[in-house]
C-alpha cells in the first residue's frame, strides 16, 4: 500500500528500501542533508511495520517523522511489474534491504530499478568484494551478489553506486557465527590466525554512502571501498584479550575443517557464512585505500567498538 500522498506521476527525490539496522543508520545519516537541501526522502518498510502498534514498530515510526521521512508500506516479496512502477516514482533507490526476503531478492529489485529506468541505484552490496569472490564460494547469496554486478555493468541507462563495507562489525561478535563468544571466552580463526577481514559499522556506512552520494564531482558507475577496520583474526585476539583483560581459549578453524562442516550441514547459513569468509580473497582490502582514508573521514575500528560494547550500560559483558 501508498501513504495517501505517494505521488506515481513524476520522479522525485530518493527511496530508500528497509528500515533495518542498516536503514536506520543510513537514513539518520542521509535525511538532514537532504532535507535541507529540500530533496524528498521516502523509506519503504514491511506493511506489517505500518499496522504494529508495539512499541518498537512505534518508536521507529516516530523516528522516522522526526527525520522528515515519508514512509510508505510495500512487500518485496511483490512481482517485479509492481516493483518497477513504484520505482519508477524516484530519481534514487538505495536498497538498504538485506537478504532477509529470500533468495534471488537482490536480483529481482535490481531488475526493477533498472526497468523503471532510476537515475541513479545504490544496490545492497554493503559486504564483501564479491568480483573477487566470485561464483561458488559456498555462500549462495554471494553467488546471487556477483550476478547483481553483472547486470548492473552490461547496461548504461541507469547510475550506480556499490559501496564495499566488508562485514558489520558486530557480526564478529555474533554468538551464533561463533568467532568470537564473549561470554564462553571463546575465539575461532577461520582458515588460519594471518587471515584478515573488513568490518564496518552500520553507523559509519551510513555516513560514509551520504558523503558517497553527495560527492563531488560525483561519483558514478564505481565501486567504492570503505572499511572500519582491516583486522587479521591473530590481531583480533590481541585486541580482545587487551580489551577485556581476560585470556581466551583460542582454536584455528581450518579451510578443511569448515568445508567439512558445510559438507555435513550445506543449508546452514552460519556454516556457509563460516567457509566463505575463511577463504581471505575478497573478504578485505586495505584501509589505507579506502574512501573514509583518502578523504580524512574517522571510523570505528574493532577496538573502539568493542570497548563501547563492553562500556556499563551499552552491551553484554564479557564472562567473568
Amino acid at each position: 500500500m501508498f501513504s495517501a500522498s505517494h505521488d506515481v506521476t513524476t520522479p522525485r527525490g530518493v527511496l530508500v528500501l528497509g528500515a533495518g539496522q542498516l536503514g536506520m543508520a543510513m537514513l539518520s545519516a542521509l535525511a538532514p542533508r537532504l532535507c535541507a537541501s529540500q530533496t524528498p526522502i521516502t523509506v519503504l518498510v514491511s506493511p506489517g511495520t505500518l499496522r504494529q502498534a508495539s512499541p518498537p514498530g512505534t518508536g521507529k515510526l516516530a523516528a522516522l517523522r522526526d527525520l522528515g521521512v515519508e514512509v510508505i508500506g510495500f512487500a518485496l516479496a511483490s512481482d517485479m511489474a509492481s516493483l518497477r512502477t513504484l520505482f519508477a516514482a524516484y530519481d534514487t533507490v538505495l536498497n538498504c534491504s538485506g537478504f532477509v526476503a529470500g533468495p534471488g531478492t537482490q536480483l529481482k529489485i535490481s531488475r526493477a530499478a533498472l526497468a523503471a529506468r532510476v537515475k541513479r541505484y545504490i544496490p545492497w552490496q554493503f559486504g564483501v568484494d564479491y568480483d573477487i569472490v566470485g561464483r561458488g564460494s559456498g555462500q549462495p547469496v554471494f553467488d546471487e551478489q556477483y550476478e547483481v554486478r553483472q547486470l548492473l555493468r552490461n547496461q548504461r541507462e541507469t547510475e550506480w553506486v556499490i559501496v564495499s563495507t566488508g562485514m558489520f562489525t558486530s557480526f564478529l561478535f555474533e554468538p551464533a557465527f561463533d568467532v568470537v563468544n564473549l561470554e564462553r571466552r571463546t575465539i575461532h580463526a577461520l582458515g588460519s590466525w594471518d587471515t584478515k577481514v573488513t568490518v564496518t559499522t552500520p553507523e559509519d556506512i551510513g555516513r560514509l554512502t551520504t558523503e558517497i552520494l553527495l560527492a563531488r564531482p560525483r561519483i558514478a558507475n564505481a565501486l567504492v571501498y570503505v572499511a572500519g577496520d582491516t583486522i587479521s583474526y591473530g590481531e583480533l585476539a590481541r585486541v580482545i584479550e587487551r580489551v577485556t583483560g581476560q585470556d581466551f581459549e583460542k582454536t584455528v578453524w581450518t579451510q578443511e575443517k569448515l568445508r567439512d562442516d558445510l559438507a555435513a550441514a550445506p543449508d546452514d547459513v552460519m556454516t556457509r557464512y563460516r567457509a566463505a569468509f575463511a577463504q581471505g580473497d575478497g573478504m578485505w582490502w586495505e584501509k589505507s585505500r579506502t574512501f573514509n582514508a583518502r578523504g580524512g573521514y574517522e571510523t570505528t575500528d574493532v577496538e573502539s567498538y568493542l570497548r563501547s560494547r563492553l562500556r556499563p550500560g551499552t552491551g553484554a559483558q564479557a564472562g567473568a
